[in-house]
């Protein structure tokens, strides 16, 4: 009979907020897969718990994943954690969830603080909804793609940031937003600096540009206005579809994209493209 994966929470930053769960599965488990085996053996010695640790992070190979998931279908039981919050969002345990989900292996959850649930609710932003974006794509031409792609968003936008890229987020935030967008700027959330600012893009480039950035950071971004989010003309859709496309996106993806946020059938964005 194979084993279990269990999905193990910790903390966002504060040490404290652990729930007794959590602790008897790290106990319980016969090793633990972790991103960062030092910052988790901190967490396991503030409370005293022994146990294997074995290293699995965005390097790690193929067959290291395979080598985890053969040990659980020989009936190990394994806890996935990351550094700081729930692990296989925005994270490398994403693998081993989905390659037991395909192997028939059971996949339990023990729940934990989220950056990107606390940083919402903190916010005092107005969610009905939000989108959890998480990081921004490196790359110049797919950063822009989900750029675009989001211009039209009417929900609040929730992104996770490292301190010295955040200057940039923010001033490619403004070119696609506009500088009056309002934003929340959630940083070490949890910790002893912990700090939240309310403004807007155009007041937050003006604040990073005396302030040195430090620490991680949570960005949640208002989406686009009731007044402002009224259909598009055809035009405009059109103009997001060359967008795309000057881009480097293929003419078919940008269309279904487009039509995707804007409510045109790709069918007709195509045709007018021709």
């Amino acid at each position: 009979m194979s084993g279990i994966l269990y999905i193990i929470g910790t903390p966002i930053g504060n040490m404290e907020d652990i729930t007794l769960r959590q602790l008897r599965m790290m106990q319980e488990v016969d090793f633990l897969c972790a991103e960062d085996t030092r910052v988790t053996l901190k967490l396991l010695n503030r409370y005293e718990i022994k146990k294997e640790l074995v290293s699995f992070h965005e390097h790690s190979s193929r067959s290291d994943a395979e080598r985890i998931v053969s040990r659980i279908s020989a009936g190990e039981n394994c806890g996935v954690v990351t550094d700081a919050g729930m692990p296989c969002i925005s994270d490398p345990g994403e693998v081993l969830v989905r390659m037991c989900g395909e192997c028939g292996i059971e996949v339990k959850v023990v729940p934990g603080p989220t950056a990107a649930a606390s940083a919402a609710a903190i916010s005092a932003l107005h969610i009905k909804r939000f989108t959890f974006e998480g990081f921004l794509p490196v790359q110049k031409k797919e950063r822009a793609q989900r750029l675009e792609l989001l211009r039209n968003e009417t929900a609040v936008m929730i992104f996770y940031e490292a301190p010295h890229k955040l200057k940039a987020a923010i001033d490619d935030f403004s070119e696609f937003f506009g500088t009056d967008r309002r934003i929340v700027i959630c940083r070490e959330l949890t910790k002893l600096h912990e700090e939240v600012l309310r403004m807007t893009l155009g007041e937050a480039a003006e604040y990073y540009s005396r302030t040195e950035p430090k620490g991680e950071f949570v960005l949640l971004i208002d989406g686009k206005s009731a007044g402002q989010g009224e259909k598009i003309t055809m035009e405009q859709a059109m103009e997001q579809v060359r967008k795309l496309i000057d881009n480097g996106e293929k003419p078919t993806e940008a269309c279904k994209a487009v039509a995707k946020e804007t409510g045109y059938r790709k069918g007709e964005l195509y045709s007018a493209l021709q």
